[in-house]
């Protein structure tokens, strides 16, 4: 009898785990939490992103305010890259801006890529600026400032305002520098046609 007790009670640690073996176990699952307690504190330690594309997120640390081109007459471009018309627009405002830049004429576009399709090209807008050498000031479109503006529903769409801050004209689509060329020499000619206040805004400046 007591021999089958002993035989059973070896049959039983047999079955189970040693003392060692437990003791190699607790010290292996000590060793993978400390690990990933690690390597949680130094992600959260670092920087984010956050949900937009690194590039989108340098900022000159200015905003672009309307209120600041008052006296001027200003071209407002709602626009993205990834958008055909839009960019075929851009080397005329280039054009546009340089010739008019000492005749209180001031373009201003704001980019919609970080409002649409995702975002997924919003990490474009610094890369075209420079390859198109935008030579005005791009800032990032708010929900706000769209609805402000009826929506836009289409882009590109821009408004030309006049020097006491009035909407002159808007355009939907593409349109040529001659366009926006034309509503410029009729402000300056003393047009008083408007379509009430441009609504104003104060958006970070994309560099």
């Amino acid at each position: 009898m007591a021999k089958q007790t002993q035989n059973k009670k070896n049959h039983l640690k047999a079955k189970g785990l040693t003392k060692k073996q437990r003791s190699w176990i607790y010290t292996g699952i000590f060793i993978v939490v400390a690990l990933i307690l690690f390597a949680i504190n130094n992600k959260s330690n670092g920087p984010s992103e956050g949900p937009l594309p690194p590039n989108y997120n340098s900022y000159s640390g200015k905003t672009v305010n309307l209120a600041d081109y008052k006296g001027k007459i200003v071209i407002l471009d709602f626009w993205a890259t990834w958008c055909p018309p839009c960019r075929r627009e851009i080397p005329g405002f280039v054009k546009l801006q340089k010739a008019y830049a000492d005749k209180d004429v001031q373009i201003i576009g704001l980019s919609l890529d970080a409002m649409t399709r995702g975002g997924r090209t919003a990490n474009d807008v610094i890369p075209f600026m420079k390859e198109n050498k935008i030579n005005y000031p791009i800032a990032k479109a708010s929900e706000r400032v769209v609805n402000l503006y009826g929506g836009i529903e289409s882009i590109p769409t821009t408004f030309v305002i006049n020097k006491e801050g009035k909407i002159f004209s808007q355009h939907i689509g593409y349109n040529s520098p001659s366009v926006f060329e034309k509503d410029i020499k009729a402000i300056m000619n003393g047009s008083t046609k408007n379509y009430g206040d441009a609504p104003g805004f104060s958006l970070p400046e994309i560099k």
